[in-house]
């Protein structure tokens, strides 16, 4: 019974945070992206562009778009296009029809496309991040396109800033460009920025104190290679270990006090993966 009410609980929480997160996302297209006449990002530019040419309010425009990418998305990603996914593009829509009702002909608020451009990409790029750290999506574009999330949708959202041209000026047009790129960036580093470790690898002449350390102090795990100097052929142990950013901080104060002239390389990680044997 209790696991069952958890489950529930979870449930409520994980449709509560999404709900917000497209609420966050509806805003910044509705309050900045439409005054601006900008097409930053996919859907939400596309839209904009195609009300231009359809009778109908973006709300709906949305809601079209977003049910064919279901569509395709069943056929193409199968049971990895999870339920989160459908509630998310049906919720978007939704509340740009919310907007609309209650706030019909919205004017800009800051009386400047730049700035409405600047706003959005910043607001939005808050609620896609909610959204991606806890939908499948990001699994999925990471999988079929083998690029980062933010690169991707620069990709496919450059190609909706380019068809601007057809309707507006050069400076929207270029604004939409600029908008999808660094909204590209500032996406990949809200999602990434805090997943990030390092993996640090580390030669020294105190390696078991430096073992000690890591596992008694740092309560991390770490591996040992045996490495050989090119130069003299000399063998010597390599001890290797994925730290977060505090610990890692930790780390390198140690080394420096303990082993100044210990040999050190560090990589940016930005996925661990483990699969338990069965």
């Amino acid at each position: 019974m209790n696991h069952s009410n958890n489950h529930v609980t979870e449930l409520i929480k994980e449709t509560l945070v999404l709900t917000a997160a497209m609420a966050i996302v509806a805003g910044a297209v509705y309050f900045f992206l439409l005054p601006s006449h900008a097409s930053v990002s996919s859907i939400s530019g596309l839209g904009i562009i195609l009300s231009n040419f359809v009778p109908l309010p973006l709300s709906a425009i949305t809601m079209i778009l977003n049910i064919l990418l279901l569509i395709i998305g069943f056929f193409t990603c199968g049971k990895e296009f999870g339920a989160k996914t459908v509630y998310t593009s049906i919720v978007l829509p939704l509340f740009l029809a919310l907007f609309e009702r209650i706030f019909p002909n919205i004017g800009s608020l800051t009386d400047s496309q730049e700035l409405d451009v600047l706003c959005y990409v910043l607001t939005v790029s808050i609620g896609l991040s909610i959204l991606f750290n806890r939908n499948a999506s990001s699994k999925i574009m990471n999988k079929y396109l083998h690029m980062d999330l933010g690169k991707a949708m620069s990709l496919s959202g450059m190609c909706v800033a380019l068809s601007a041209a057809l309707v507006y000026d050069k400076k929207t047009v270029v604004l939409s460009i600029l908008g999808t790129y660094f909204n590209g960036i500032i996406l990949d580093h809200f999602i990434f920025n805090h997943n990030v470790k390092r993996r640090v690898c580390i030669i020294t002449k105190k390696e078991e104190e430096l073992r000690h350390f890591i596992i008694n102090d740092l309560h991390s795990g770490a591996t040992i290679y045996e490495s050989i100097g090119a130069y003299n052929m000399e063998k010597r142990n390599e001890i290797i270990t994925i730290v977060d950013k505090s610990e890692y901080q930790k780390l390198m104060n140690y080394i420096n006090r303990e082993d100044p002239h210990a040999f050190i390389t560090v990589y940016t990680v930005s996925d661990i993966r483990y699969q338990p044997k069965k």
